[in-house]
């Protein structure tokens, strides 16, 4: 029992971070239908970002933070202003290559310019060890910080989404964009605000990730983008709790499967979920079927 919560615990922190990168997928796909595999490099510009501010400007985990997720949101307008509004009307395949390459440029860029060596992060919190059940569980500070803050940003997103009036004009270029610009809404604008908050919160999981694993390289987000992918697709593509659930589900499953299994399976049960649930409902699991009209 002991070893299960234990990995429950680390699933949940694991699961964080694919939830708050999983968010941006599943936001931007319910806007225009696009797959941004970009996402997971911002993720990886915004662990740089933190750790520019954190090493050589000194700055504490909040404003590193803050500066973190604002640069990620600026990047995410210039991507999509740059490399998806001109082909916003064209192919499915062209938006999608453009993608791809759009991540390779952020990546090949960043290791250029950083670098291609592995940097530590530098210590900016101090980690301590809780425990209980007589010490067979153990939960670190550094956990719990990633849980509070990704929660604070679900949250705060949702509030966003549901409560502001970008919000609202997120959820209406959702459903009929064409009819969202007749009633007045600047959907130009709408799309960009998407990309932004999307793009933040990869930023934040970004410096969450560094300060957590203590390291950062240019192909830092190949790997959990792609796992980010999958739990949105998990849990609803397009859905926001549904990325939520994604994310923590797919998390909890992977530190299940390191802990009684075998670490090297951990990757790839990723993806047998990605086939599986693309079977059995490809609308995810808080996803709905939606027809389309002819």
């Amino acid at each position: 029992m002991a070893v299960l919560l234990q990995q429950l615990l680390n699933g949940i922190s694991l699961g964080s971070i694919y939830a708050l990168l999983a968010l941006g997928y599943t936001m931007v796909y319910g806007i225009i239908n696009l797959i941004n595999f970009a996402h997971g490099d911002v993720y990886m510009i915004g662990a740089y970002i933190g750790f520019i501010a954190t090493a050589l400007l000194g700055l504490g985990f909040i404003p590193a933070l803050l500066l973190s997720m604002a640069i990620s949101a600026l990047l995410g307008m210039a991507i999509e202003k740059v490399a998806y509004r001109p082909l916003r009307n064209s192919s499915r395949i062209a938006l999608l290559i453009t993608a791809i390459g759009m991540s390779l440029l952020l990546e090949y860029t960043t290791m250029y310019i950083a670098g291609p060596d592995t940097r530590s992060f530098p210590t900016v919190l101090t980690n301590r060890q809780y425990s209980f059940m007589s010490g067979q569980v153990n939960i670190s500070s550094m956990q719990l910080y990633i849980l509070v803050i990704s929660i604070m940003l679900m949250i705060l997103l949702q509030f966003i989404v549901q409560r502001t009036k970008i919000g609202k004009a997120m959820r209406a270029v959702s459903m009929d964009k064409d009819a969202a610009q007749l009633m007045g809404i600047n959907v130009d604008t709408t799309i960009s605000a998407t990309f932004a908050i999307g793009s933040a919160l990869a930023g934040a999981a970004g410096i969450l990730v560094g300060i957590y694993y203590n390291s950062i390289d240019p192909l830092m987000g190949i790997t959990p983008g792609l796992k980010a992918f999958i739990a949105a697709v998990f849990g609803g593509i397009g859905s926001i709790p549904g990325a939520m659930v994604g994310g923590l589900l797919l998390g909890m499953i992977e530190t299940l499967v390191s802990g009684y299994l075998n670490s090297n399976y951990r990757d790839a049960v990723a993806f047998v979920i990605l086939i599986i649930i693309l079977l059995i409902k490809p609308s995810g699991l808080l996803g709905k079927n939606t027809g389309e009209k002819v």
